[in-house]
């Protein structure tokens, strides 16, 4: 069984959208692309989780990665306490938020190198306006023990928004096919990678209020192209009409999202 150091050394040699652009990690342009073409090929994110509301707010954020929603909270006006167990994703994280720091008059940002099953031995625990983690509890071996560390930093009005892999989903299919069902993640040598049901989902978050949960998110792009910066659909994809691809996208997407507070 894969370990957390096992997925500690799997981001640190690949930090999540680390091929978002071509140009040097860490200058403003390699920025600035990263970030477009994030929101481009992920445009639920925004509107899943608010930016502008958290204006004033305390957030924090559990795998913050190469930090993109990390500077679009601070940017908005939120006090980010930002967290991730990779070194190198901290690292480049940290670069943005330096590079961009004129752009955050109106939050702020601070960093934690931390273990999410064990987030409270290097987090001071206090209550936060919204936790926030997309992407990330599916890739730690315990997710429920990262559930239970969430648990001491919500308050009565804690709002806690997730992303996890929806396990009936078209991406779900594709593995069945590409790598006999045993990966979820798009490389085969992911360590760590759980899908979900709403009904699995919603036992992880035993305990919690579920406010909302939807799916949402089909990847359309050819892939050859796509890591080239080439955005070219797949043909059935690029053939269907918007109406019926997104029909599709919200009961077989990726992506499931779930808004809870505390009970």
């Amino acid at each position: 069984m894969a370990t957390i150091h096992d997925v500690k050394n799997y981001w640190n040699a690949n930090p999540c959208n680390i091929r978002h652009s071509g140009e040097p990690v860490g200058t403003k342009k390699y920025f600035d692309e990263s970030e477009v073409k994030k929101y481009f090929v992920e445009p639920h994110i925004p509107e899943f989780v608010g930016f502008n509301y958290w204006y004033g707010k305390k957030v924090l954020e559990i795998g913050c990665g190469i930090g993109a929603d990390t500077i679009r909270f601070a940017r908005a006006g939120a006090h980010v306490t930002a967290v991730d167990y990779s070194e190198k994703s901290l690292e480049i994280a940290k670069q943005r938020a330096e590079l961009f720091q004129a752009s955050l008059w109106k939050g702020s940002v601070k960093f934690f190198h931390a273990n999410a099953e064990k987030l409270s031995q290097v987090v001071p625990i206090e209550k936060y306006d919204l936790i926030y983690s997309f992407g990330v509890i599916h890739h730690t071996p315990l997710p429920e023990m990262a559930i239970l560390e969430i648990k001491k930093y919500m308050g009565p009005q804690t709002i806690l928004k997730i992303m996890v892999y929806h396990k009936i989903s078209t991406k779900a299919i594709s593995n069945i096919f590409q790598y006999a069902g045993k990966y979820s993640e798009a490389r085969p040598d992911c360590p760590v990678t759980y899908t979900y049901t709403k009904k699995s989902a919603a036992n992880l978050l035993c305990g919690f209020d579920i406010r909302e949960m939807r799916i949402d998110h089909i990847f359309p792009y050819k892939i050859k192209e796509y890591k080239k910066h080439i955005y070219k659909k797949k043909w059935y994809w690029a053939w269907m009409p918007k109406p019926l691809f997104r029909f599709i996208e919200k009961r077989l997407g990726w992506h499931l999202l779930i808004t809870c507070a505390s009970m």
